[in-house]
């Protein structure tokens, strides 16, 4: 039975897939609550799909391509935060334009500048592939921007549920929402080389999902999501070996899985509280 357990993490591969994995499951499950508190799950979507032209870019520029991507995610969401504040549109229709566009324009720069870039890797993600400076860049955007969020939870919880009286109260709405949004670049950025661009919107919006069906009050709200995502991240690699499937699907597999489970205990809960 040990070994049933054990033996997956026998290898190294799968030990270094396991913990980015969990590095990211700090960060991702902090800003997926959020995200979700404020309507902006499609903020995640958009940022992980506006990466793409950036990638592509620093591969011709010769730059990191962890730059790029940092820099073309975080251009999109100021952009769309910027569209939203000063037009009537909606946040919801900004982020689909920006996010269909953004991605439009890194298919067609793919497609048109040769490249050994493999586009399956970039979208799906490739964790059994990590290497150690995939590692030290998780480590780092882990802790700041873990360290950011669970010092500034209670500022970001006020401007999410009451925006004026966080201004009365002397907060810099604005720029809580402009290093929000930062936040979400650099962790969307973290998970690249984990469950890529398109997986990764799973995990900055299912955690925070299934904790608020979960609890009550906001700091439990943020450590159950926490440890959502990190269960997840680690049993879906685990089931993955076995499996012999790809982690990363498998871990937004689990993540649905929990979420109908959370759905349901919460539908019986509210069911037995309103007939007692």
């Amino acid at each position: 039975m040990t070994e049933f357990l054990t033996l997956p993490f026998s290898f190294p591969f799968m030990r270094d897939a396991a913990l980015l994995g969990l590095m990211v499951a700090l960060p991702a499950g902090l800003l997926s609550c959020f995200l979700v508190l404020r309507g902006w799950s499609l903020m995640g979507d958009a940022v992980s799909h506006a990466i793409l032209p950036g990638v592509v870019l620093a591969y011709v520029a010769g730059v990191p391509l962890i730059l790029g991507a940092f820099v073309a995610g975080l251009g999109s969401a100021m952009a769309a935060g910027w569209l939203q504040g000063n037009s009537r549109i909606k946040r919801d229709t900004v982020l689909g334009v920006v996010m269909s566009g953004m991605f439009g324009l890194g298919m067609v720069l793919y497609t048109a500048i040769p490249s050994e870039l493999h586009l399956d890797h970039i979208l799906f993600g490739n964790m059994l592939g990590i290497g150690p400076d995939d590692l030290r860049l998780g480590a780092i955007i882990s802790a700041l921007v873990g360290g950011a969020l669970l010092l500034k939870w209670r500022d970001i919880a006020l401007a999410s549920f009451d925006p004026v009286q966080a201004r009365v109260s002397g907060l810099a709405v604005r720029w809580l929402d402009y290093a929000l949004l930062a936040m979400i670049s650099a962790t969307v950025v973290a998970m690249l080389s984990a469950v890529g661009i398109i997986l990764s919107v799973a995990l900055l919006i299912a955690p925070g999902a299934i904790a608020f069906l979960l609890a009550r009050r906001l700091a439990v709200m943020l450590g159950v999501a926490v440890a959502v995502a990190g269960f997840s991240t680690l049993a879906g690699v685990w089931v993955s070996f076995w499996l012999d499937s790809a982690p990363a699907p498998t871990i937004v597999l689990l993540l649905l899985i929990q979420f109908i489970a959370a759905f349901l205990w919460r539908n019986v809960a509210t069911r037995r509280n309103t007939a007692g």
